[in-house]
């Protein structure tokens, strides 16, 4: 990377950090943007500065996100003019908390493929899918949408279109388990299998499960080894908290598919800024490997805090932190994507997608009626995946 390629780096940082930074904030952002020009060596400019936007970003993160996500967050107490979002505010809103976690993990990224020397048009892929998938959480709260038929529907959908890219999507050495775009080759099992899980996790029928055994069939023709595991573990777990027929169905169907998958050869070699990045990240810099393992640490949060804080919808959060780890493990131990801080916006913008599905708010601390409030929201956050889906 060249020096002037440094420098930009550098201002573009700062100037992220000063906009997001509060006012009572502002004289740290100037303080790392004056420290970084004292600096004379580009690269350990560069690399105070990506220390301090980690140290600082969560922090101005909190006490912006609320404002531009209230639409979709509910209103209340924290949300009225001139108030701030506490920790313990952001921490009773699982979709909050995940949208903070993935605007981190992209930005680790895409800082990890700047430095690693990544084509330019690689990062702004990443930061549009962000984009896009952050639109989906924001435009669903405007719809009205009533009945199970609906999140049964969606994920029989869901597993019709894993099915069809099985049969019909592009092969790359026998895999099939993608669909071209614009040139860009998406991967429809990353965006549409951890929607699928998570809102299969809460209410389980007869059409929904069909929906799972369909998706898993379509793990194993595609063959796709990472995600038949990330179906399989993430039922295991449900199977472990809540457990009924539908989701032992569906986990004899995952583990059927899994089976298959590991009979089946997958000679994938890595690819550049996809896979592997775990490891060739600590070739750039340890300080760099270490903020990519932060970056995938964070997919895990909302699955964590929401476990701990909220016992009514815990095998909700099961579901969602087994998928999320399944797809960790899988990069770290073969050729599989990097979830987020890897080059592809399928993962980005299948983990917004999973935010989805997670209630809007946790119901620890609430009275009576607030309880019913937000186990209502909980309820309604399946009945919005067709609308984000279209």
């Amino acid at each position: 990377m060249s020096a002037g390629l440094r420098r930009r780096l550098i201002k573009l940082a700062c100037h992220a950090l000063q906009a997001t930074l509060p006012p009572s904030l502002q004289s740290w952002g100037w303080a790392v943007r004056y420290e970084a020009a004292a600096i004379v060596d580009d690269t350990k400019a560069l690399l105070f500065t990506l220390d301090s936007l980690c140290g600082l970003m969560p922090r101005a993160l909190a006490s912006r996100l609320h404002q531009l996500f209230a639409s979709f967050i509910g209103e209340g107490a924290p949300f009225s003019e001139g108030s701030t979002m506490s920790l313990l505010d952001i921490l009773d809103r699982p979709r909050v908390l995940g949208i903070i976690c993935a605007i981190g993990a992209v930005m680790f990224g895409v800082i990890y493929m700047a430095l690693a020397g990544a084509p330019t048009r690689y990062l702004g892929i990443n930061l549009g899918a962000l984009a896009i998938g952050l639109t989906m959480l924001a435009l669903p709260g405007r719809t009205v949408m009533a009945g199970q038929r609906w999140t049964d529907g969606a994920i029989v959908t869901m597993a019709g279109a894993l099915l069809a890219t099985a049969l019909f999507g592009s092969q790359v050495d026998g895999a099939a388990r993608w669909v071209s775009l614009g040139g860009l080759a998406i991967q429809p099992s990353l965006i549409l299998l951890p929607v699928m899980i998570v809102a299969f996790s809460p209410i389980r029928s007869a059409l929904s499960t069909v929906g799972i055994i369909a998706a898993a069939a379509a793990m194993a023709l595609q063959p796709d080894r990472a995600m038949a595991g990330m179906l399989a573990l993430s039922l295991a777990a449900l199977a472990i908290i809540r457990r009924d027929r539908h989701v032992a169905l569906a986990l004899a169907a995952s583990l059927t598919s899994f089976a298959v998958t590991l009979a089946r050869a997958d000679t994938l070699s890595a690819v550049p800024y996809v896979d592997q990045i775990l490891y060739l990240s600590f070739d750039v810099h340890s300080g760099v490997g270490l903020m990519v393992l932060g970056g995938v640490a964070f997919l895990l949060v909302p699955a964590i805090v929401g476990w701990s804080r909220d016992a009514d919808n815990r095998a909700t959060y099961a579901a969602f932190g087994a998928a999320w780890f399944a797809v960790i493990m899988a990069a770290a131990i073969g050729n599989y994507p990097t979830p987020v801080v890897g080059y592809g916006g399928s993962a980005i913008i299948g983990y917004a997608l999973s935010l989805l599905a997670l209630p809007k708010l946790s119901a620890v601390h609430a009275g009576a009626a607030e309880l019913t409030c937000a186990t209502s929201e909980a309820l309604r956050s399946n009945r919005d995946l067709f609308a984000a889906l279209a």
